[in-house]
């Protein structure tokens, strides 16, 4: 699939390049921050058939592209002048807000290496387990060195993450993260110690997190102030000077132990609540991940976690991990009940991710959301799922995304392995048994009724939409472009066209004609969005060998002449001229179906699609 068009989509539909402030990107969304939300065109961008949702939350505006969303990032970067994170802007929105924003922009960056070294640890935990490796051979040692380098040095990665999004001077952020490593610091540690006659308590700040969020939050506001006061020939070298001199003692005396206390006090709060009732809580946690996660603000318990991790272990992951297994277990459900091959392929597809990786940002949106009875079955079996492993006190040892090849990063595993399980079963069971559509008409066979058939005559209304083209019929599944094939758009049908005319299916308006002509959208008068996108990656050809022959907002009759184009020329330069005709509001149908589904060719007006209301 090519980029470069949705990527110049995106940007046009959240207002511009001059309206956004900055732009970063996480496994699955690229994250805006917008100067003008009220500018973003969300509508355009859920129509859009490389995106599949928008969110808005934690102070961003948020659009979700799926796996291949680096290659989006990319591109936006390549084309535009955006800031790409690397700098500050003004924090915006309520504290709340700015807060999530703030963690959100610093754990970013390091998310794959979090993850990936949570894995590893992980793997090195089940090579002992089995005899494979010893924990005192030399192997061990250079393996668990690079698991642990990540937490071990956090405060050093964080004060560069977070001065950077404060938009102060990320190296000296990050020397101040390495200064609370530093040997003659944590010499100190357990013994004696004074700053200017001042007593000073030392503690180990290696895998925290709040102490160096303190102190640089304090030091981006230090280092604005001495930029205003200090001649700007001589800045270089002095408000690093004195932000170190003043910054690293005030955290020793002051920032570090208030952080440590602040970290250690909500480790104490929810180690109080799960022994209290690990049930209750372990069920508001399972039940609410999912809702965290849909408008992006489950980055506030990272902070959390990690200070627990850094503590001996975290009892709020297991917890939450039952909401991403139940999204699995209904994947899978899909996979395997889906008689639909586009539907099918899409559940197998997104399922994979989070089994593997624990990424189910696919999954959220691009099943659970689209089949929004599913989501009653992730509350109930993530709050399942998450009360019994908080009722049993698993904890995850290592930082890692919840997923079937993440179970080793959970003690006791045995414990861990009945909450996590049970959350997988019941999500798929539940969707097996109660179904996941919306609507549905069944007969006594379980089969689709078809538009013949008196019974679905008499419960549903039905639109008829003529084929628009003269040609040879092929299924969705058959176009090479997985924004069509995957049904992101909607479903609909193919048409491999042998003449070089478009007309139009339905009676109604034209509501869009694509500039290059390769593409038109109609809604007819009963309410039915169609898109007919004439070839594959045709907007290259930049408008030639297209002729519109409507404008938007023109009125049509079914069989008036839309579009010319010369197929033969399309060909010519490379393009693959097959035409998709999408149904872009699918989830207002029951059914779409085809009507002469065992012809291989149809004429232009002749009935192609019947749409069950």
């Amino acid at each position: 699939m090519k980029y470069e068009k949705l990527a110049k989509d995106i940007v046009q539909n959240v207002g511009g390049e001059e309206n956004i402030s900055s732009l970063v990107h996480c496994a699955t969304r690229l994250r805006f921050t917008l100067k003008d939300i009220k500018k973003a065109n969300k509508n355009e961008l859920e129509n859009n058939e490389g995106v599949l949702s928008v969110v808005q939350g934690g102070g961003q505006f948020q659009v979700v592209i799926g796996s291949h969303v680096s290659e989006v990032f990319k591109e936006i970067l390549k084309n535009t002048n955006i800031n790409n994170g690397n700098s500050s802007e003004e924090l915006k929105g309520s504290i709340p807000s700015q807060i999530f924003d703030v963690i959100s922009r610093s754990f970013s960056p390091l998310l794959g290496a979090l993850a990936g070294a949570g894995m590893l640890k992980a793997l090195l935990t089940v090579l002992v387990m089995v005899g494979w490796l010893s924990a005192e051979s030399s192997t061990y040692l250079i393996l668990s060195a690079a698991g642990n380098a990540v937490f071990f040095f956090l405060p050093i990665f964080l004060g560069i993450t977070l001065s950077i999004r404060l938009g102060s001077n990320p190296y000296v952020g990050g020397t101040i993260g390495a200064a609370l490593l530093e040997p003659n610091l944590t010499g100190l540690i357990g013994n004696p110690a004074s700053f200017l006659g001042i007593p000073a308590i030392v503690v180990d700040y290696s895998s925290t997190v709040f102490p160096v969020f303190i102190a640089v939050c304090i030091y981006a506001a230090l280092e604005k102030g001495l930029k205003k006061m200090i001649h700007k020939d001589i800045q270089m070298f002095l408000v690093p000077m004195i932000s170190l001199v003043v910054i690293v003692p005030l955290t020793v005396l002051l920032f570090g132990p208030f952080g440590t206390y602040v970290g250690n006090g909500i480790s104490v709060v929810i180690e109080f609540l799960s022994e209290r009732s690990g049930l209750l809580t372990g069920a508001v946690m399972g039940a609410g991940w999912t809702f965290l996660t849909l408008f992006g603000l489950h980055w506030g318990l990272v902070p959390i976690i990690i200070q627990n991790l850094g503590a001996g272990g975290d009892p709020l992951t297991p917890m939450l991990a039952a909401a991403p297994f139940a999204q699995i277990g209904i994947a899978f459900a899909i996979f395997m009940k889906a008689k639909d091959k586009q539907l099918k392929a899409l559940a197998g597809s997104t399922m994979l991710p989070g089994a593997l990786a624990g990424v189910t940002e696919p999954i959220l949106y691009g099943i659970i959301l689209r089949y929004r009875k599913t989501l009653v079955y992730v509350i109930v079996a993530g709050a399942i799922g998450g009360a019994i492993n908080g009722l049993l006190g698993t904890k995850a040892m290592v930082f890692a995304f919840p997923s079937f090849l993440a179970i080793p990063a959970f003690s006791p595993m045995s414990l861990f392995i009945i909450g996590a399980f049970t959350a997988f079963i019941l999500g798929a069971l539940l969707t097996i048994f109660l179904g996941f559509e919306n609507k549905k008409i069944e007969n006594r066979d379980n089969e689709i009724i078809t538009p013949n058939d008196e019974q679905s005559e008499a419960l549903t209304k039905r639109e008829t939409l003529v084929s628009p083209l003269t040609g040879e019929v092929k299924e969705l599944s058959e176009v090479s472009d997985a924004a069509f094939s995957s049904e992101a758009m909607g479903k609909g049908i193919a048409i491999i066209p042998s003449n070089d005319e478009v007309v139009s299916p339905v009676n109604g308006t034209v509501t869009a004609v694509f500039p290059t002509g390769h593409a038109i959208g109609i809604t007819s008068n009963d309410g039915a969005e169609i898109l007919i996108h004439i070839g594959i990656d045709t907007v290259q050809l930049n408008g030639e060998h297209f002729t519109p022959l409507v404008q938007s907002g023109d009125t049509v009759t079914q069989g008036q002449l839309l579009v010319k184009f010369d197929k033969e020329k399309i060909k010519e330069a490379g393009f693959d001229i097959i035409t998709p005709i999408i149904i872009t509001n699918t989830d207002r149908y029951i059914e779409i179906l085809n009507v002469n589904k065992d012809k291989r060719t149809i004429d232009a007006n002749e009935d192609l699609l019947t749409l069950i209301v």
